[in-house]
């Protein structure tokens, strides 16, 4: 676990316990990506995040980042293929507004946890647990890192 300012280690392990049990009701594969700061549309991000970490590796195309730049206060949820093709209209757009509500009340565990809830609701309804399932993703929270978000920067 990494320390940063909002989520101490044992918020970390709670967010990881709820990708666990959100995973054990589907088949999808959920991350959650903390960085401290976005220089770029937070959407745009999250999809160089969703490509950095291969979330576009799984057998069915169901892999979701959640994504958190907490100085910058932004955040995006990103869908693989199969996924945005089935979910309703603005379903990411509800995650992200719950999420941001508990953010504004200081409660990021909370708002992480809640999004990483829902989003194992709507896989587990699309995508259900399988008996040969296999976790596809790590289950740990991933970062960023400063030096490599500045030569992406470059690279654009």
């Amino acid at each position: 676990m990494k320390p940063i300012p909002i989520l101490s280690q044992k918020q970390q392990l709670k967010i990881v316990d709820a990708i666990v049990k959100a995973e054990d009701c589907t088949s999808g594969e959920i991350r959650v990506h903390v960085e401290p700061k976005c220089k770029a549309d937070p959407v745009t991000r999250a999809v160089k995040v969703f490509n950095r970490l291969e979330m576009y590796d799984t057998a069915a195309r169901n892999g979701v980042v959640i994504y958190l730049a907490y100085e910058s206060r932004v955040c995006a949820i990103i869908g693989d293929v199969a996924i945005n093709e089935v979910i309703p209209a603005g379903f990411w757009e509800d995650i992200l507004a719950n999420m941001q509500a508990a953010f504004a009340k200081g409660n990021f565990t909370e708002g992480i946890i809640g999004a990483v809830e829902a989003v194992g609701e709507a896989l587990s309804e699309y995508f259900p647990y399988q008996s040969d399932d296999v976790n596809e993703q790590p289950d740990e929270i991933s970062f960023g890192d400063d030096d490599e978000d500045e030569m992406e920067d470059e690279e654009d």
